[in-house]
């Protein structure tokens, strides 16, 4: 007898493989698409399950950033799905465009935009639906796009509480990350750590990626006005997630419609010199706001500081005050000596006294200690072609420092004193606000949109007077030095004062990890040229003699301290010299080589000369690098200034072993570098 076969239920399988259909997450569906100028990368927004926006990145038709959500949380509930398309546009732009100052002279800004606007489906019928328009601007090396809130018939409050904001790396398994923590007390001065991309926790950015097939990502943003700072949260494996500074406001920003995010940027290339070469963070900014600024003139400083660091001396006042009139007259005549423009006294002001770190209230930015001049200073160093520089530091009592802001710069203004270094020395979080004289105080973040209006206050009141702003525990910079070019640096990572005296010091691969992370959103005042190599109690540095002159070609700023002591720099007259004739503004600037966290070798052309510069910097290991030398101009013939490691030069046993020599080379040539551990060399290119 033969078995029989149950009969087939097809209407029923059918149902069931239905619902599973049902069940899935609708596929994903291409809404607009737009490529670079050169047809490298490509953005493409898409839709998601519940038309949930979505973007992805390409680079010549291979993936880079992964389907990656779009999107907010709002005090009135999520603005992130249940969007449709209105209506999309693309448009080209190229221009070029000149710098007052900075790395290169000319800068082109050469993108596609694509332009998507949405409205949410309301929940109730006739509700009027909120709109969005996502704005992408896509360059060869980079991306960069933002949020807009459209003008409304009546303006509108918006309070946002998070980014949705995704960046999923398509190639995450084998991505290597370079990073310092978010949301801890010590604002951005850490050490960077390298990891795999799964290791992240909550970072700051710029976040700079290496994927596994060698591809360089860094993220991070653009013109950040009135608005949070964004960091970056690790989701699942592959992804990291805006994660705005909390404000005491509640939530993140609070706004008025029409406005517009901050750019949310990812920088592309090959090699890690392509992410310094890259002209993106400024691009995405708004030209100069402020009109002329010939007045700024980028140049090296002296001052009162190192020697705070060594304890040698004092912010407050008494037997070792720093900030004296005889002691500002001695680095007075030891810049115009060498030719330096600037001399920086910290400690001039009261406050300084007792524990000024938690009485910020104290200070008065508008009177000098009773053994500070400054008149009669400034009057002394202009008459040797020497300007001071100010110094505001607020111990984070914010807004006792802005009822004096107008006061401060008029004093500074009225004394020739056109830069200003600010400082914001607190636990990261502890920002005093106070609304109203005598009101509560409240704490802000040091990156929090109270924060960043701060800064343009700032920047925007210095700017009335002629005065630049060198920020020392800053908001980040997201190159608002082309909107506001009197923002000529900051600080916002770990600079020399942490070689003098902190537990771990800056190790030797610190610099080399700098130029393809912190320096990747702009200019540093690190304050090199510490030819002693020594710190506080006799704590060596981290580097050699030739190191700390490639500083001032690495990292870039156009006020460039030489910090150490005058005493110092006459036991190193060789060194001095290269420190003398290096210059600080720039024609053009080329990264020749380099690897992250391990060695960086860039090449810099004096702005209004035809003398190069080349720096170079190593790590902790010994190398021998082939420099070539294709920057210079052909067909020339070139003296080259070298002021490189000696035999034996190691920062641990033989860190003053240096060599000074020239040759005659061109652009056919390549330079052999050797490099000690935590070694360096410069190079001063003549035309003969």
């Amino acid at each position: 007898m033969s078995a029989r076969r149950p009969p087939r239920r097809t209407g029923t399988l059918l149902a069931l493989l239905l619902l599973a259909a049902a069940a899935l997450p609708a596929q994903a569906r291409d809404l607009a698409r737009i490529e670079s100028p050169g047809q490298v990368l490509a953005v493409t927004i898409e839709a998601q399950h519940e038309d949930r926006l979505a973007y992805r990145v390409e680079r010549n038709g291979q993936p880079v950033i992964a389907s990656s959500r779009l999107g907010f949380l709002l005090g009135d509930g999520r603005l992130e799905r249940n969007l449709e398309l209105v209506d999309h546009s693309s448009s080209s732009f190229d221009e070029t465009w000149e710098q007052p100052w900075g790395e290169r002279r000319l800068t082109r800004n050469h993108y596609n935009e694509l332009r998507a606007r949405f409205a949410e489906r309301p929940a109730t019928p006739g509700e009027a639906p909120r709109r969005i328009d996502v704005v992408f601007r896509v360059y060869d090396d980079g991306v960069g796009f933002r949020y807009e809130f459209p003008a409304e018939p009546a303006p509108r409050q918006v309070r946002i509480r998070q980014e949705l904001t995704e960046f999923a790396l398509a190639d995450a398994d084998d991505t290597t990350a370079w990073w310092i923590p978010a949301f801890e007390w010590n604002r951005e001065e850490y050490l960077y750590s390298r990891t795999p991309l799964r290791e992240i926790g909550t970072a700051q950015t710029p976040l700079t990626l290496r994927t596994g097939n060698g591809l360089h990502v860094s993220i991070h943003e653009a013109a950040l006005v009135d608005y949070a700072g964004m960091n970056l949260a690790r989701g699942d494996a592959n992804v990291l997630r805006a994660a705005l500074t909390p404000s005491s406001e509640g939530g993140a920003v609070n706004r008025t419609t029409p406005f517009a995010t901050p750019w949310r940027t990812i920088q592309i290339g090959e090699r890690a010199g392509d992410l310094v070469e890259s002209s993106l963070i400024l691009n995405l900014n708004e030209p100069n706001a402020i009109g002329d600024v010939s007045w700024f003139k980028p140049a090296k400083y002296v001052g009162v500081w190192w020697s705070l660091h060594l304890e040698t001396e004092t912010w407050g006042t008494g037997p070792k005050h720093g900030a004296t009139t005889a002691n500002t007259r001695r680095y007075i005549d030891f810049a115009a000596k060498n030719g330096f423009r600037g001399v920086l006294v910290e400690g001039w002001n009261p406050g300084w006294d007792g524990n000024w770190f938690a009485n910020g209230w104290g200070f008065d930015f508008t009177r000098s200690t009773p053994d500070f001049d400054l008149p009669k200073l400034a009057k002394y160093a202009a008459g040797k072609g020497v300007h001071l520089i100010g110094h505001h530091e607020t111990a984070c009592a914010v807004s006792h420092y802005e009822r004096q802001l107008e006061a401060a710069f008029d004093l500074y203004a009225r004394n020739g004193v056109d830069v200003v270094k600010t400082g914001y020395v607190c636990d990261a979080g502890d920002i005093q606000r106070q609304d109203q004289a005598g009101g509560p105080v409240v704490r802000e973040w040091h990156e929090s949109q109270w924060m960043s209006n701060h800064h343009l206050r700032v920047v925007q009141a210095a700017a009335e007077r002629k005065i630049a702003v060198n920020a020392h525990e800053p908001v980040k910079d997201t190159g608002l030095r082309r909107t506001y070019p009197n923002w000529v640096s900051r600080e916002g990572a770990r600079g020399m004062e942490f070689a003098a005296w902190a537990d771990p010091p800056n190790p030797p691969e610190h610099e080399a990890t700098l130029v393809f992370t912190r320096m990747l959103a702009g200019p540093m005042d690190f304050t090199p040229g510490i030819v002693s190599l020594v710190g506080r109690n006799g704590q060596k540095l981290r580097s050699t003699l030739a190191k700390q002159l490639a500083l001032y070609v690495v990292l870039y700023s156009p006020v460039q301290m030489v910090a150490d002591l005058p005493e110092h720099y006459a036991k190193q007259p060789q060194a001095l010299k290269f420190i003398r004739d290096v210059a600080v503004d720039w024609e053009e600037s080329r990264m020749v080589d380099g690897s992250v966290g391990e060695y960086a070798v860039l090449a810099r052309k004096a702005r209004g000369g035809e003398e190069w510069f080349l720096g170079a910097v190593g790590d902790d290991t010994p190398r021998v690098l082939q420099a070539p030398l294709s920057f210079l101009d052909a067909g020339r013939r070139y003296r080259a200034e070298i002021y490189r490691d000696g035999d034996g030069a190691d920062w641990e046993r033989n860190a003053a072993a240096f060599v000074h020599e020239t040759r005659e080379v061109g652009a056919g040539d390549v330079l052999e570098l050797r490099l000690g551990r935590g070694g360096g060399q410069a190079v001063r290119f003549v035309p003969l």
